[in-house]
């Protein structure tokens, strides 16, 4: 059972971040300092896995890195303060609105399985559905996941919607973090989402996130690193769902710690990373294109030589690698910021990484 600790005025946090620490191998280790007033290491200084082991909440750690860039979902989402479950997430956001299934009416006479989900606040048509189509509503998508974070294996963290409301999402960090060649740090957040279009509705993706650049990664392991999650307001599958997604992103995060530790460590030619680059944005048959692919692939080697955070790559397939997903969180997209994180977690954005990560994986194995 959680002992109760009083928290100083203001804050929610069992603990104080202080910095990261370099150690004499040259890694990077986030350093905390326990607030919880009554607790027995009160202003104790710990690390990461200390704090986890107390069952402390582990507050937000800013960038080891003095040049971060904001994250691409900074101007999207709402960030939220350690709500202990989905629905506060939900309001704290302002994403509690409700969704009705209406009947489509035809010109033609003719009875047709079409039906238009709409929001109740707005009138604002959704997406076109199935009589079999069951809305559901964005408090109650995501609380099987409640039990991940009330056990501390999980926070949430930002929360947003895409469009006029077809779908909501929920950054959920995990503990812990992915240290590539030591000092580069990838943190391992979940993607949970709530569809209101026809598409699959409640989803579970495993989504890393580069620390130096604020980049997110893919997670394509054949098919791996995605759930879609049954509706049902019964605890015990609640409870399962949530412990088979944990088990998914446990079992991916190992395998991308392996991959991208065998990416940073492989050293490639300028003349490989050009073909990298030219697999990755082959030559288009249609003239007037020539000159998009040529921009494309030399956006790509410039990243990959003075991008953010590309002095901790430069040379290996991880830096060439990396180029990539700069080039699609802050270059390739067009519009506003949430048409650009929709591309860069669901669109061309996301197939362009995955390409990339195939390619690379390739690579490693050639």
């Amino acid at each position: 059972m959680r002992t109760e600790h009083r928290h100083p005025p203001g804050t929610d946090s069992d603990a104080a971040f202080l910095g990261w620490q370099e150690t004499l191998s040259g890694e990077y280790v986030p350093l905390f300092n326990i607030v919880a007033e009554g607790h027995s290491s009160f202003h104790s200084t710990v690390t990461e896995t200390t704090l986890r082991r107390l069952r402390l909440r582990v507050p937000r750690t800013s960038s080891p890195y003095p040049d971060t860039g904001p994250p691409p979902w900074q101007n999207v989402g709402i960030e939220l303060n350690h709500p202990m479950t989905s629905r506060d997430a939900i309001q704290t956001a302002l994403l509690d609105y409700t969704v009705v299934k209406n009947p489509l009416k035809l010109d033609t006479g003719l009875q047709q399985d079409a039906y238009a989900t709409m929001r109740t606040d707005t009138g604002d048509v959704l997406g076109i559905v199935r009589e079999s189509y069951q809305p559901i509503h964005n408090r109650d998508a995501f609380v099987f996941f409640d039990t991940l974070v009330k056990e501390q294996e999980a926070v949430y963290d930002t929360a947003g919607v895409f469009g006029r409301g077809e779908c909501v999402w929920i950054l959920a960090k995990l503990p812990g973090f992915i240290k590539v060649n030591g000092n580069d740090i990838v943190n391992k957040y979940l993607l949970l989402t709530n569809s209101h279009d026809g598409s699959p509705q409640v989803r579970v993706r495993v989504t890393p996130i580069r620390v130096v650049c604020n980049n997110t990664l893919t997670s394509a392991l054949q098919g791996a690193g995605e759930l879609c999650i049954s509706h049902t307001l019964n605890t015990a599958e609640h409870l399962e769902q949530a412990l088979t997604a944990f088990g998914m992103s446990s079992s991916v995060f190992e395998q991308l710690d392996v991959m991208f530790n065998r990416m940073a460590a492989k050293r490639i030619s300028e003349h490989q990373l050009r073909k990298y680059v030219q697999a990755l944005v082959p030559d288009n048959e249609e003239a007037e294109n020539t000159a998009r692919t040529e921009a494309i692939r030399n956006s790509v080697l410039r990243l990959h030589d003075s991008g953010q955070g590309a002095y901790l790559a430069r040379g290996t397939l991880w830096g060439a690698f990396n180029s990539v997903t700069e080039y699609t969180d802050h270059i390739m997209s067009d519009g506003d910021s949430a048409t650009r994180l929709n591309s860069i977690w669901f669109g061309r954005g996301e197939q362009l990484k995955m390409k990339a990560f195939n390619l690379a994986e390739e690579m490693l194995h050639a």
